[in-house]
């Protein structure tokens, strides 16, 4: 029998996974919990249909994620776990969000969705992978939360609120994982260094799924987590708000890395120093 090498296995009562299981387990939403009966029709709009949808295309690559995390850290039980448990609630996301739009007589091209199916390829360094992963919940967090804020229809704004909080408890896990793997890889810095940089610089919402995913053929003419995010700066968003959201990103990564990471300008230099 073969077995797969580990560079540490953390004892039971180690484990940060089953701490988040338990967590999980006490607290957290179903499904069942959403009123979909109670959808008041007259006040769903065409955007909110388009925004849902764009979101359910987004929550649709859990699976691509998860294959790719299993591949990726073969050697890594505890966030492996996680791994699992952050999958079952983005696909209840996805669920949960396919679920309002039949509820209003609307659908999502299940080609679209299942062409989302390929497991996306390792990072750079498994710390680019997670902190590509820290930038994705912390963007749909953002934007969920606002959103909520702006519908009128009451149930989507609660499944919202709902979807923006798990978010952000992934968005602190992942963070967990990512500073546990520095301080064992402290080499891997310029790889998150380079994450956030990429993700960060431009004017513009930059997420994993438009990335890798937007050249696919079967999304030609469908909503996409793109659609979504360009509505959102067009029509919801304050001004400045995109800055804002960049700002709370590289702050999360200063928390994360001990740096100063404020500026574009000071993630450059930081990258520099890394390098050289």
């Amino acid at each position: 029998m073969t077995t797969t090498p580990t560079e540490s296995i953390p004892g039971m009562d180690r484990m940060h996974s089953l701490e988040v299981f338990r967590h999980y387990d006490r607290s957290h939403w179903k499904l069942s919990e959403i009123d979909l009966d109670g959808i008041d029709r007259s006040l769903v709009r065409p955007e909110y249909v388009t925004l849902v949808k764009s979101a359910v295309m987004g929550e649709s690559n859990v699976i691509a994620a998860v294959h790719g995390f299993m591949n990726e850290f073969i050697d890594d039980y505890d966030f492996s776990a996680f791994a699992v448990i952050w999958g079952y609630q983005e696909v209840q996301h996805h669920y949960a969000f396919t679920s309002w739009l039949q509820a209003v007589g609307e659908t999502v091209d299940s080609r679209a969705v299942a062409a989302m199916r390929a497991p996306y390829e390792p990072g750079s360094s498994r710390s680019a992978t997670l902190a590509t992963n820290i930038i994705s919940e912390l963007t749909v967090n953002h934007v969920y939360r606002s959103v909520a804020a702006w519908v009128r229809e009451p149930v989507l704004a609660d499944l919202l609120r709902r979807a923006s909080r798990d978010e952000a408890a992934h968005a602190r896990e992942f963070r967990y994982f990512a500073g546990e793997r520095l301080r064992a890889h402290p080499e891997e810095l310029a790889s998150v260094l380079e994450t956030l940089y990429f993700y960060t610089s431009d004017e513009k919402i930059k997420h994993p799924v438009s990335v890798f995913k937007s050249g696919l053929d079967a999304l030609d003419g469908h909503e996409t987590i793109d659609t979504g995010f360009q509505l959102f700066l067009d029509q919801m968003a304050e001004t400045g708000e995109l800055g804002e959201l960049q700002a709370k990103i590289r702050k999360a990564f200063g928390g994360l890395t001990g740096l100063d990471l404020s500026s574009n300008g000071k993630v450059r230099r930081a990258l520099a120093g890394a390098i050289s």
